[in-house]
């Protein structure tokens, strides 16, 4: 995935995280997810439904779990911004409710 948005680097969060190249707007979009489908959960597994999923498999896929994200998928699997965020800050998303208790 081509984009000067991005940059992938070491997550205070967790593991490898992205990061913003540049000042994002509120409302731009960073990317649009690429991947297959699958039925079968793992590490960078984005779910649709309780029963489809997309293995993502671009860049996107460094973005960690926050209770307080930055940025939100939407349904055309477009990642969006959702407050404006500095150049350096790690793009962050809400997995689900109770995600961080649920992965203890």
């Amino acid at each position: 995935m081509s984009n000067d948005k991005i940059y992938i680097a070491q997550s205070k969060i967790h593991g490898k995280g992205l990061f913003a190249n540049k000042n994002i707007g509120k409302g731009e979009v960073i990317g649009v997810v690429q991947g297959a489908p699958t039925k079968i959960d793992g590490d960078h597994v984005l779910w649709i439904t309780e029963k489809k999923g997309i293995n993502v498999q671009c860049d996107l896929r460094y973005i960690n779990h926050a209770n307080r994200p930055n940025v939100c998928y939407y349904d055309s699997l477009e990642v969006v911004a959702l407050k404006d965020i500095k150049k350096g800050e790690e793009f962050t998303h809400n997995y689900m409710p109770g995600y961080e208790a649920a992965a203890q």
